[in-house]
């Protein structure tokens, strides 16, 4: 794609930045085939092409968004769908979230916008904070209707019935291995996912010792920085992110890490680019020393001595979060650990396909969120497995909420099938016991 840029427009390392990538775009339209809003709403300006035409007019010409394209970039799920499917490596991500952050400092959107986006980026990262909030949502639920913006209607509904107890694992602390120390790794506890499922953590900690890892809990990490990062609020998406990169190297300086674990697939994209976010900033060294050693928890999990078990006769539908598969390009290897743990293993049509959960979309665009919800949940329900597994919070929860089927973490599988508890949503499902696992 010929670009006009100014060289005074290339001196912002965003926009020279967005400038490569365009180039790049060939406006072949192989995007178009693989995205979810473009296959819900069959707009050109709902599609990766589209939106790239739109960025580009707006950063070339320097305009003051308009409500046209601030609300195509915003159906955007940053799925990433595209950049698996794109044949000249066009680095959507990157463009989109500096559209984001372009947007968010020089549009001014109605106010009731402003609210529910200050309130999001002012809760949800924050777990006491999100646990009050859920708290709220359940004495608000039987009233969901009678709210008059469908968008704070959707928050109340996904909001669990059930909040669980803090759980102390997630405190700064050291875990030692149960065996002879092969790996010493860091894992990211999360902000949302300390309230809303602590089964996540517990089971990783349990499974991570049992296979020889030491696993610590670093002092004053938090919030990765992706909720805000995607509003495109940059100067709350790093802050958040620069105290992770101070906890995690303090760690690294110390008694040092083979690895910083991630068990939300999420997460764990934003992470590993804190060495784009942070190329211009003092912190530059230290982000991409940590962005080197993130990995997702299933990573990890293959490099370790994962026990084989026998076909437990436990069928597991696998949900690819659009994070892991896209984002990270991890496609394989949480299948792999489910089927050499003994369980049958098997993905539902158009995996490819985002469930339209994306972080804050599902509560900004609920009508969006909840057409591809049913999309996925029906072709889910057509294997007729016994228990869903994902690799991702946010899919947990937009799956979990229209499905009778229990969705666990892969790691809680894991964890289950070699010697831990029965996962407390398997448990609730009333399926514990003909589904409980031999063990190998």
């Amino acid at each position: 794609m010929q670009t006009t840029f100014t060289p005074q427009q290339l001196n912002d390392p965003g926009t020279a930045r967005a400038n490569e990538i365009l180039r790049a775009c060939v406006h072949c339209g192989f995007c178009t085939a693989t995205c979810p809003t473009y296959q819900v709403l069959n707009d050109e300006l709902d599609s990766p092409r589209g939106r790239i035409y739109l960025i580009k007019d707006m950063l070339e010409n320097e305009r003051v968004p308009d409500a046209k394209t601030v609300q195509h970039i915003d159906r955007c799920l940053s799925c990433l769908a595209c950049m698996t499917t794109c044949p000249s490596s066009v680095h959507y991500m990157h463009l989109v979230d500096h559209a984001r952050d372009y947007i968010e400092k020089r549009f001014d959107r109605p106010w009731s916008d402003r609210a529910l986006r200050w309130l999001l980026a002012r809760t949800l990262p924050y777990p006491m904070r999100l646990r009050l909030a859920l708290l709220g949502a359940k004495v608000a639920r039987p009233f969901a209707g009678l709210l008059p913006d469908a968008r704070l209607q959707a928050m109340v509904r996904m909001a669990p019935r059930q909040i669980p107890p803090v759980s102390r694992n997630d405190d700064p602390q050291t875990f030692a291995a149960k065996r002879p120390r092969r790996m010493r790794v860091a894992l990211m506890t999360g902000c949302a996912q300390r309230a809303l499922n602590t089964d996540i953590n517990d089971a990783t900690i349990r499974l991570l010792t049992r296979l020889g890892c030491e696993v610590v809990v670093a002092r004053g990490q938090g919030c990765c920085g992706a909720l805000t990062h995607h509003m495109g609020k940059e100067a709350e998406s790093h802050a958040a992110a620069a105290a992770n990169i101070r906890a995690f190297v303090a760690e690294i300086d110390g008694a040092g890490l083979d690895a910083i674990v991630i068990n939300t697939s999420g997460c764990g994209t934003t992470v590993k680019d804190y060495g784009h976010m942070f190329r211009m900033a003092p912190l530059a060294a230290d982000a991409a020393r940590v962005a080197g050693l993130a990995r997702d928890v299933s990573e990890v999990l293959m490099e370790l001595d994962l026990p084989k078990g026998a076909d437990r006769g436990i069928r597991v539908a696998y949900h690819a979060a659009c994070s892991l598969q896209h984002g990270q390009k991890i496609r394989t290897f949480p299948k792999d650990l489910l089927k050499q743990a003994g369980f049958r293993v098997s993905e539902p049509a158009d995996s490819h396909l985002c469930c339209g959960s994306a972080g804050t979309y599902n509560l900004m665009q609920p009508e969006i969120s909840g057409q591809l919800r049913d999309r996925k949940v029906a072709t889910l329900a057509a294997m007729r497995p016994d228990v869903i597994a994902a690799g991702n919070i946010g899919c947990m929860l937009q799956i979990g909420g229209a499905m009778d089927v229990p969705v666990v973490h892969t790691v809680e599988l894991l964890d289950w099938a070699t010697g831990g508890p029965v996962p407390p949503a398997v448990q609730r499902s009333g399926k514990s016991m003909m589904l409980t696992p031999a063990l190998p």
